[in-house]
C-alpha cells in the first residue's frame, strides 16, 4: 500500500480540525449504526383462551425488522381442569408468512402437542387465532391485542426471589425454624421420600411444582424444623444429590411479639432448657390472661410451643361457661451458630368458650376465630411482661434494631 505524501496527511489533518462533521461523516458509514431492520428478540407473555384462561404463554419471537423469522412457543397448563399439577411444551414454529405451525409433545405427560397460529400485525398490537391441540383435546385460539416486551422488558418480568437466606447474620429477616431448600425437579422426588420418618414438617403448598419451577428445572421446598437442629439439617441437605441452595425463609415469627434475652440462665450444656423456659412463660401469661396454666408441650418436629390455659368466661357467669385459651411460642438462639442470645415468639392467643359444667350442657358456636384479647395492646401487656420476667429486649421497628 503507497502511503500518502506528507502533505497530504497534512490536508486531511486540518479538514478533520476545522470541519468535526467530517469526521463524523466518516464513523457514520458503519452499516451496523445505522441499518434499519436488524435482528432483535421480542416476547408476547400471554395468549387469551388458552386452557380457559389458566396457561401460562411465553411466545419468543426473532425478527428481522418487521418480519418473523423464528418462534418459540412454551406454554405451561394444568394438566387437568382445576388442578394444581402442571405439564408444559414447548414447540419450535415454521414461519411461513404470517402462519406459525410447529408439533412436539408435552414434557410430563409425553402428550402429542399441535399448533397452527396465525398472526395480525395492527400498529402496535397482534392478533392470535387458530388452534392448539394437545392429545385429543383442541383449543380455538382468539386473541386480539396483544403486545409484545422487548428483551430487556421481559427478562425483567422475569427475576423472581426464592427467598432462602443461606447464611443470614441473625434471626430477624427470616425466622429460625423455617427452612428452605431449591432442589432439581429430577431429583425432588427422591429427596422427598427421603424426609419419610424424620422430625421434619414439610409445606404441602411447596409440593405443588408450578410454571417457574418447570422452566427453572428447580422446586422450591419449604419446610419446618425445631431451630436448634436446623443448621445440622441444612449442611446435610446441601450435601444431597440435586440440591442447588439450602437456607432460612420466613415462617411463623413476627418480631413486634419477639423478644431477645440472655441464654445462660436457660440453658443446659449445648442445649436449651425448654421445660424450664416453657414453665416461666406459663407463669407470666397466667397472670396477663388471668387464667390457669393447664398444659405445655413443644412439638418434636418444629420445636413449637404450645400452651393451654383455662379460665372462667365473664360474659354471662351465671352459666358457669369455661375459656380455653391456646397460646403458640418458639424459642431459639438469635442467630445461626455460637451465640449467647435467645429469642422468644409468642404468638396472639386463640380462645373458644365451651359449657364444662356437670349435667346437661349448653351448645354454642362461635364465628370469631380469635379471643378479643388479641385486639388488646400486648395481650394486657403479656409481651412486656415477659420482657421483664426475661431480662430481654423488645425489636424497634422504626430503627430495625433491638432496644
Amino acid at each position: 500500500m503507497r502511503a500518502l505524501p506528507v502533505c497530504s496527511i497534512a490536508l486531511l489533518a486540518a479538514l478533520l480540525a476545522v470541519s468535526p462533521e467530517f469526521a463524523s461523516a466518516q464513523m457514520k458509514l458503519s452499516p451496523k449504526a445505522t441499518a434499519p431492520g436488524g435482528i432483535e428478540t421480542r416476547y408476547f407473555t400471554s395468549i387469551d383462551g388458552l386452557m380457559d384462561g389458566n396457561a401460562d404463554v411465553i411466545l419468543k419471537e426473532t425478527r428481522q425488522g418487521k418480519t418473523v423469522t423464528a418462534a418459540v412457543l412454551d406454554v405451561c397448563y394444568p394438566i387437568a381442569k382445576n388442578s394444581d399439577r402442571k405439564d408444559r411444551f414447548v414447540v419450535n414454529l415454521q414461519v411461513a408468512g404470517q402462519a406459525l405451525t410447529g408439533t412436539t409433545q408435552s414434557i410430563s405427560e409425553k402428550s402429542p402437542v399441535s399448533v397452527k397460529l396465525t398472526r395480525k400485525q395492527s400498529g402496535d398490537t397482534f392478533e392470535f387465532r387458530g388452534q392448539i391441540a394437545i392429545g385429543q383435546a383442541v383449543t380455538e385460539v382468539t386473541s386480539p391485542d396483544n403486545s409484545d416486551l422487548s428483551e430487556r422488558e421481559f427478562l425483567d418480568n422475569q427475576t423472581s426471589d426464592d427467598g432462602i437466606t443461606p447464611q443470614p447474620k441473625d434471626f430477624t429477616d427470616v425466622s429460625p425454624e423455617a427452612i428452605a431448600v431449591k432442589v432439581k425437579l429430577d431429583a425432588a422426588t427422591d429427596f422427598l421420600k427421603g424426609l419419610k420418618g424424620q422430625e421434619v414438617e414439610v409445606t404441602l403448598a411447596s409440593l405443588t411444582v408450578g410454571c417457574d419451577a418447570l422452566r427453572a428445572g428447580e422446586q422450591t421446598i419449604n419446610m419446618s424444623v425445631d431451630p436448634e437442629r436446623a443448621g445440622a439439617l441444612l449442611s446435610k441437605f446441601k450435601a444431597m444429590p440435586g440440591v442447588t441452595a439450602a437456607g432460612w425463609t420466613a415462617g411463623m415469627t413476627e418480631m413486634d411479639r419477639t423478644i431477645r434475652f440472655p441464654a445462660a440462665d436457660w440453658r443446659e450444656g449445648d442445649k436449651i432448657n425448654k421445660g424450664k423456659l416453657a414453665t416461666a412463660v406459663a407463669s407470666v401469661l397466667s397472670r396477663t390472661l388471668a387464667a390457669k396454666p393447664v398444659s405445655q408441650n413443644f412439638n418434636p418436629a418444629t420445636g413449637k410451643l404450645k400452651l393451654v390455659f383455662k379460665r372462667p368466661n365473664q360474659d354471662f357467669p351465671a352459666l358457669d361457661l369455661t375459656d380455653t385459651i391456646e397460646v403458640a411460642g418458639l424459642v431459639s438462639p438469635d442467630k445461626p451458630g455460637t451465640t449467647d442470645k435467645l429469642m422468644l415468639w409468642i404468638g396472639s392467643p386463640a380462645t373458644t368458650t365451651a359449657d364444662e359444667s356437670s349435667g346437661a350442657k349448653l351448645n354454642l358456636s362461635d364465628d370469631a376465630s380469635l379471643d378479643e384479647e388479641g385486639d388488646l395492646p400486648d395481650d394486657n401487656g403479656s409481651i412486656e411482661a415477659l420482657a421483664k420476667e426475661l431480662k430481654g429486649q423488645r425489636w424497634d421497628a422504626d430503627k430495625s434494631e433491638w432496644k
